[in-house]
């Protein structure tokens, strides 16, 4: 048996999707979202029992074990990752899957070296993330340390938090260390026990600022749900003046390769692509496949190669660079947002007759969701129709999947085949938020 980590901002149709899709047999809530899951179970086409358990309810004897007994290669969880389909793809993760990923962090090496029995890691993203689900917490449970979860991160907070905690370990998102620096100096940033911290997405020109103000290195690192594993650079000499993510080690291995799959000259920009290179074969470690999806599985594998969809460079020393985003993926505040998805609720809405979306800067978040909207005749392009489109989203999406930004345009680039040609929207090097009409609607994209 395993579970379906769900995402708690989920609104209704993302429930149904995630619930349908997977199968699940069983709901477990807390109290208060009993009745959000229970008007997606009357929805679904299989039953699905509803409970939300005491201590004394999860206590209770299971059934009798399956048989054959779970082993290794048994499913252990089902993780649903953004994908440029519009839908979030289920990957199947198996036991194996876990305890590699606990214990390749916990053998990185470099600054990442782990105390048995007396770490205390902090980690503010949540566990339905394979960050904190099958890094952070199984690393802790191998080597016998704490999880501390957070309930969300507070800029004004985190250092009483990681100091009253005794965190020997943090892990942040890219928008964590500006947010941190612009606080005002107070004691208890240098009151902690911090000996690293892990992440991705700091900006380089604040990495060596931050360590110095803090006093502790952030190794910055890369993985997807898919791998398992991670990059780490770990190693000095660090390179944190560029978006280095780490060498190939221990096995994994990657290269950076055009369009046809052909390895590119170091130094130039290509995807991604990894996989491991023991006689165990290619995929050990990695996720089983995409639920129900095994062309997407055999598509992402062509030619014995996972295919990340993120663009980097191999420099002439072999570390990885992290460049780009190649999938039609906007990351706001470590959450990965396909546009495609939010693109296939608004075309619902009766006003609008196109719609793209996009990703532009945002200096907070790394980047915020803009949709560029051409509206059905007769409809006015205003503030008012703007907010009505934006708030249509947030009955229907997780709140952070909401535009931000809204753009009412008199037309879309589109192929032959009707296909929106986002790149040509707008000229190169254009700040779309600048654009005349853009309509600045953040304020409403709040957590409920």
């Amino acid at each position: 048996m395993g579970i379906v980590p769900i995402n708690t901002d989920y609104r209704h149709d993302e429930l149904l999707y995630v619930m349908d899709h997977s199968e699940a047999d069983l709901a477990v809530s807390l109290p208060e979202r009993t009745r959000d899951l229970e008007a997606v179970a009357r929805e679904r086409r299989k039953l699905l029992p509803v409970v939300a358990p005491d201590l004394g309810d999860l206590a209770r004897p299971g059934p009798p074990p399956l048989q054959p007994a779970p082993g290794a290669d048994t499913e252990c969880s089902l993780l649903y990752t953004s994908g440029t389909t519009g839908r979030p793809k289920g990957c199947i993760l198996t036991n194996f899957y876990y305890l590699n990923a606990g214990a390749w962090y916990r053998d990185l090496g470099g600054h990442i070296v782990f105390e048995h029995g007396r770490e205390r890691l902090i980690n503010p993203l949540p566990l339905f993330h394979m960050n904190a689900q099958a890094v952070s917490a199984t690393c802790m449970i191998l080597t016998a340390g704490c999880l501390v979860l957070p309930g969300r991160f507070s800029p004004s907070r985190w250092w009483a938090d990681v100091a009253a905690s005794r965190a020997t370990i943090i892990h942040y998102l890219g928008v964590m260390p500006p947010l941190l620096l612009n606080q005002p100096p107070a004691p208890e940033e240098r009151q902690h026990r911090v000996k690293f911290g892990l992440g991705a997405g700091i900006e380089p020109e604040l990495h060596e600022t931050f360590e110095k103000r803090f006093g502790f290195p952030l190794v910055e690192v890369w993985g997807m749900t898919e791998t398992g594993r991670i990059y780490a650079d770990s190693i000095e000499p660090r390179q944190i003046h560029t978006r280095a993510f780490g060498r190939p080690r221990g096995g994994l291995e990657a290269r950076v390769a055009d369009d046809r799959d052909q390895e590119v000259p170091s130094g130039a920009e290509g995807e991604l692509l990894v996989r491991w290179g023991g006689a165990e074969g290619p995929r050990h470690g990695f996720f089983s496949g995409y639920l129900k999806n095994p062309q997407a599985t055999e598509e992402a594998w062509r030619g014995g190669w996972f295919h990340t969809g993120d663009v980097a460079r191999r420099m002439p020393d072999d570390m990885l660079v992290f460049v780009d985003r190649k999938k039609n993926i906007i990351r706001r505040s470590g959450e990965n947002i396909a546009a495609a998805e939010v693109e296939a609720v608004l075309q619902a809405h009766e006003d609008v007759g196109q719609i793209a979306v996009l990703a532009v800067a945002d200096e907070l978040r790394e980047e915020e969701v803009m949709a560029c909207v051409v509206t059905m005749p007769g409809v006015s392009r205003d503030v008012a129709v703007a907010e009505r489109l934006v708030r249509w989203c947030l009955d229907r999406l997780a709140y952070y999947k909401a535009p931000g930004w809204v753009l009412f345009v008199d037309s879309l680039p589109t192929t032959g085949t009707q296909k929106v040609q986002k790149a040509q929207i707008f000229p190169a090097g254009t700040d779309a938020r600048r654009e005349p009409g853009a309509i600045d609607l953040r304020p409403l994209k709040k957590r409920s």
